[in-house]
């Protein structure tokens, strides 16, 4: 906020009006103020809505109308669709911005903030269409935003789907330093009799987990908290790369190959692996009958988890609560299409693991039953 400057005269004198003392009135002076003296720069603001335009025009896919700079963003669902559904996300990358802002890397943060919204709308079986996203901070500096949306174009581009807008803006008092927050909205859309519920999970079903490109975007509060009480430095080699570069490593977006997959009809569930982990977010997708049994050992644990495990002193239980693990992505489907949807995955470029089966609940157990082999 700008700074009110008050002219007090030498002597004071009491001056009424209508009974009311106005010595103690704040006395007006002639100085002239902005909106960039009260720390918002329209002319900054501009020049990255004209840095993002192209950036957004790479996005550019079937139903896109007009561009960015509108009041509003146009789009209509593609051809092809008979009876659509459309299936909405929001999100965040947490307290993954913190790191950013310590490695001063900001240009794969927005490929994050797309995959968080992306992947959970793509479980059900949703292509999505289009991606809008709010920048917020306290002072704009538009190199670094441009970064910011550099990355959120990036994601966009991995996920094929329309960056068609979204708001920036600048809020002095809001954020201290160099703070800055994210958030992202898409917009999917999936044929009403294609859309995968779970419903039809069954036991003797079959789990196929697709490796993870590292913790993604949940779980740097507790990172943050072992990196702090550890005393580790973020350049410090871990497994051949550094601490930093582990922890950046952007969150790895599915759908090209689920949609390549879905369309075998052989898919029964998706389960996306954010906060909760692999124990809470598998169960989201299972009849209240069911249980996954989970074979732990069934994939590599990669150094990364490994270093935070040993590290922050974390109990097994809580590290698969909390982190994917290695696992961003879970595959339900019958076993004797497991192979198949297996080499179609894997011709796309995912690593997959044959995690685990689904059994019958018994009583009130938790529906995600960890086992080591």
């Amino acid at each position: 906020m700008a700074d009110y400057h008050v002219n007090e005269p030498k002597d004071p004198k009491k001056i009424l009006l209508a009974g009311q003392d106005l010595s103690e009135q704040p006395i007006v002076t002639n100085e002239k103020l902005s909106y960039k003296e009260a720390g918002v720069d329209i002319d900054a603001g501009e020049q990255l809505v004209k840095n993002i335009k192209p950036l957004a025009a790479k996005t550019k896919r079937d139903g896109m109308l007009g561009g960015i700079g509108g009041f509003g963003a146009l789009f209509e669902i593609p051809k092809g669709y008979k009876n659509p559904v459309l299936v909405t996300g929001t999100d965040g990358v947490g307290t993954k911005l913190k790191l950013a802002l310590d490695l001063e890397r900001h240009d794969t943060i927005g490929i994050d903030l797309v995959a968080m919204s992306v992947n959970d709308i793509l479980v059900q079986g949703a292509e999505p269409l289009f991606f809008l996203d709010y920048f917020s901070c306290g002072k704009l500096d538009v190199a670094r935003a441009t970064a910011v949306v550099s990355g959120i174009a990036q994601g966009c581009e991995q996920a094929g789907c329309a960056l068609i807008g979204g708001e920036t803006a600048e809020m002095p008092g809001m954020y201290a330093g160099d703070e800055y927050d994210l958030a992202g909205f898409a917009v999917g859309a999936v044929e009403k009799e294609k859309i995968i519920s779970g419903s039809d999970i069954s036991k003797g079903d079959v789990l196929l987990g697709l490796s993870s490109s590292g913790a993604h975007s949940n779980g740097y509060s507790l990172i943050r908290k072992i990196i702090s009480k550890s005393g580790a430095k973020l350049d410090q080699v871990i497994g051949g790369k550094t601490l930093g570069d582990l922890l950046i490593e952007p969150t790895r977006i599915y759908v090209r190959p689920i949609l390549e997959a879905i369309k075998t009809g052989t898919i029964k569930g998706l389960a996306h692996i954010t906060g909760g982990g692999i124990t809470e977010n598998v169960p989201r997708i299972l009849p209240k009958d069911l249980v996954a049994v989970i074979d732990v050992h069934s994939w590599p644990r990669s150094d990364l988890f490994t270093w935070l495990q040993e590290n922050g002193n974390v109990d097994e239980e809580e590290m698969l609560r909390v982190f994917n693990c290695g696992i961003g992505m879970v595959v339900v489907c019958a076993p004797e299409h497991a192979d198949t949807l297996r080499q179609i995955l894997e011709s796309a470029g995912e690593t997959v693991f044959r995690i685990g089966s689904i059994s019958d609940r018994q009583g009130t157990e938790h529906q995600t039953r960890l086992i080591k082999t």
